[in-house]
């Protein structure tokens, strides 16, 4: 199926958003981690919305997966600005999926 790669890697992404989100909160200094929870969050919703339509093979899906990128952009550029080890994997995963959204536009 063509939408399997993309749906795997749509699934890593909202598993590392929601694993640094949650441990965004265990962080000593949480004050300094709120916009990387919501952006988190944000990444992790957008990325299943996706998935889930991908799931119903609908064609007019152009706009969603561009604005996916968006977010999965914006999020590794939060995330990398943390040293946090969830942080990094998340940035990575967020990075990935951003790439893999972009050759599916291709």
């Amino acid at each position: 199926m063509r939408n399997q790669d993309l749906i795997s890697t749509l699934g890593n992404c909202i598993n590392h958003c929601n694993y640094c989100a949650d441990a965004c909160l265990e962080e000593d200094n949480v004050k300094m981690m709120v916009n990387c929870i919501r952006t988190d969050r944000v990444c992790a919703e957008v990325c299943s919305t996706l998935s889930q339509v991908l799931a119903t093979n609908y064609e007019n899906i152009n706009g969603l997966v561009k604005y996916c990128i968006e977010i999965c952009e914006a999020c590794a550029t939060e995330c990398e600005g943390h040293e946090h080890k969830h942080c990094v994997d998340c940035a990575a995963a967020c990075r990935k999926c951003a790439a893999v959204c972009k050759e599916y536009l291709a």
